[in-house]
C-alpha cells in the first residue's frame, strides 16, 4: 500500500458516494492499485479496504446512512442490485434501498468477482459479477 493507493482509494469512495461512478470502474480502479477486497459496514458508517500484500485502509463515509431494517430481505437486495447493474440506481440510492432491505454490511471480493451482504441476523446474499 502506498500514497497514490490511499488518493485513489479516497477519490474512489468520494465519487462512489456521490454517486458518479458505476460499480465497475470502482473494480477497476481498485484493483489498478492493489486492492483485492473491501468491506462496507453501513452500521458503523465505515470502509475498509483489503490489499493484495495484507495492508488494509480504512476511513469514514461521508454519505449519510438511514437506520438498517430489522428484517432482511433478499428479493428487495437483488431489486436494488438489478437496478445498480442496468445504471437505474446510483451508489447513494442503492445504499438507502440496501439498508431498507436489512443489509448491515456487505464484502466485495474483487479478485473473487462476487459480493456477499448480510443481514443483522447473519442472514446472507452473494451475488457473483456478471459477465
Amino acid at each position: 500500500m502506498n500514497g497514490e493507493a490511499i488518493e485513489v482509494i479516497q477519490e474512489v469512495a468520494a465519487e462512489t458516494q456521490a454517486g458518479r461512478l458505476i460499480f465497475p470502474e470502482v473494480v477497476r480502479r481498485l484493483l489498478e492499485v492493489g486492492v483485492e477486497s473491501y468491506f462496507i459496514d453501513f452500521a458503523t458508517g465505515s470502509e475498509t479496504f483489503y490489499f493484495e500484500n495484507s495492508g488494509t485502509y480504512s476511513e469514514t463515509m461521508t454519505l449519510p446512512l438511514n437506520a438498517i431494517a430489522e428484517e432482511f430481505s433478499k428479493e428487495d437486495l437483488v431489486a436494488a442490485i438489478r437496478g445498480a447493474q442496468s445504471d437505474a440506481v446510483r451508489y447513494p440510492e442503492f445504499v438507502r434501498l440496501a439498508t431498507v432491505a436489512g443489509v448491515i454490511g456487505y464484502w466485495a471480493f474483487l479478485t473473487g468477482k462476487k459480493v456477499t451482504y448480510f443481514g443483522r441476523k447473519g442472514e446472507q446474499h452473494t451475488e457473483v459479477f456478471p459477465q
